[in-house]
């Protein structure tokens, strides 16, 4: 990962049920739930060292930024929105399918201990998650982009 070939991680997030899921394809929908577990998957390879955590934030924000040419997003700077996570690096937890908060209710890692733990959210200055608590209900909004010289 810290060789440059991957420019961006997101989620699929796919929340679909065992029952959905345990269909025979092609049936079967495709895609599982992630958007709780990106986070801390990636920091244990940062913990691992299979990648530095400058590169997690560069995958997980800054280059999704840089490509899409999102306005005002991917960087903690003046003039950008105040979007971004705290982290523990050193915090150890095993996922586990009892608090996944998507209607699936499941994921693929539970059982998985993992180092490195989101601990708060903020979102355009708004803390909306602390200690694997939501504090604040979404806080979405449209994205802007900027116009630029090179394709997308």
């Amino acid at each position: 990962m810290n060789e440059g070939l991957v420019d961006v991680i997101g989620s699929d997030h796919a929340p679909h049920t065992r029952e959905e899921k345990d269909k025979v394809y092609p049936d079967t929908p495709s895609g599982m739930p992630g958007v709780q577990t990106l986070a801390t998957i990636l920091l244990d390879h940062v913990n691992a060292g299979r990648m530095t955590l400058e590169r997690f934030v560069d995958l997980t924000s800054a280059g999704a930024a840089r490509i899409f040419g999102i306005a005002n997003k991917g960087r903690i700077t003046h003039g950008f929105d105040a979007d971004f996570t705290i982290v523990d690096l050193k915090k150890k937890r095993k996922i586990e399918n009892s608090w996944i908060a998507s209607r699936c209710g499941w994921t693929p890692f539970d059982g998985m201990t993992t180092t490195g733990w989101p601990v708060a959210t903020i979102i355009r200055g708004k803390a909306v998650m602390r200690d694997h608590v939501l504090v604040l209900p979404s806080q979405g909004a449209p994205l802007c982009f900027v116009e630029t010289l090179e394709p997308v």
